[in-house]
């Protein structure tokens, strides 16, 4: 009788065990944008303060490139995103708290990073991926930059006059690497080291496809106002019409969708892409917007 009581109680205590996992919130991956930190108390700081705020006792790791905030910023600019997303990957892979699982929301230039992650690196699994004003289908211009980098901003104009799609450019400018360039597609498709990769533009890789298909939510967020991000439209993946820069498509109107070399179409029909618009310019929004439209998802 009192080997019955022992496992019955063993069979409880696992059971509630279980229960207690299942009811943990879900790990948070954070990726800034441009000329940001992991850390900056105006930015990333405030929306992970944000989040655990909203959801007590949440995992929040907002990722540092490098090993100091000023490293962290200036390789948001100079350090080859493919060498980043493989860092990133490793760094994921090694945390013991994302093993599970993890939501994943980028900032910027940050949210085509992360679906980088998504698409190259499908362990430990992201489960949903928020772009907030992400570039995925690249960036045509580079018309203003926040204030106190704007010196890094002319330098990068400058590299991109001449030459974006030369190696040394994509070597080293991360703007570079999603520089888009509508007028020349043949040159973007042979020239991107890394969007015309992950965008499958020189040939289709199946395990993007497939990888990128596993998330349950891929949400793109557009701010209506934008001034900094050309076009806007590719903050849904949408981008201009081929040979010219005036037009856009939307996304449903592109190659990339209607040849679904990435599975955006299938995910559409599953409603795994979920398209939000907020009044405001580049990363401008309220936090009862956030706390409405984006904390549902990180549940």
């Amino acid at each position: 009788m009192a080997a019955w009581w022992a496992l019955a109680l063993t069979a409880l205590v696992l059971t509630l065990n279980d229960g207690k996992a299942e009811a943990d919130p879900v790990p948070l991956v954070i990726w800034h944008g441009m000329g940001d930190s992991c850390c900056n108390p105006f930015s990333m700081g405030a929306v992970k303060k944000m989040v655990e705020t909203q959801i007590p006792g949440i995992y929040v790791l907002s990722l540092k490139i490098g090993n100091s905030i000023p490293e962290d910023m200036e390789n948001s600019f100079f350090l080859n995103v493919n060498e980043q997303v493989e860092g990133v990957c490793k760094e994921l892979a090694q945390n013991p708290a994302l093993k599970n699982g993890y939501n994943s929301m980028g900032f910027s230039q940050g949210g085509q990073f992360l679906r980088a992650v998504a698409q190259r690196c499908p362990s430990p699994p992201m489960r949903n991926l928020i772009s907030i004003g992400g570039q995925h289908q690249g960036v045509y211009g580079f018309p203003r930059c926040p204030g106190e980098i704007s010196h890094m901003c002319d330098l990068i104009r400058k590299f991109l006059n001449l030459g974006a799609y030369t190696r040394d450019v994509q070597n080293h400018l991360v703007q570079a690497e999603y520089w888009h360039d509508p007028i020349n597609e043949e040159e973007y498709r042979n020239g991107s080291i890394f969007l015309a990769d992950i965008n499958q533009e020189r040939h289709v890789n199946e395990s993007y496809k497939k990888n990128l298909q596993l998330l349950e939510k891929f949400v793109m967020v557009k701010f209506l106002n934008d001034t900094m991000v050309d076009p806007p439209d590719t903050e849904w993946f949408g981008f201009y019409k081929p040979g010219q820069s005036k037009e856009t498509i939307r996304l449903q109107e592109s190659s990339l969708y209607t040849e679904d070399r990435l599975g955006l179409k299938e995910m559409e029909k599953a409603g795994k892409l979920v398209f939000l618009g907020v009044e405001g310019n580049h990363l401008q929004f309220s936090q009862e917007w956030f706390n409405k439209n984006i904390i549902p998802f990180l549940h």
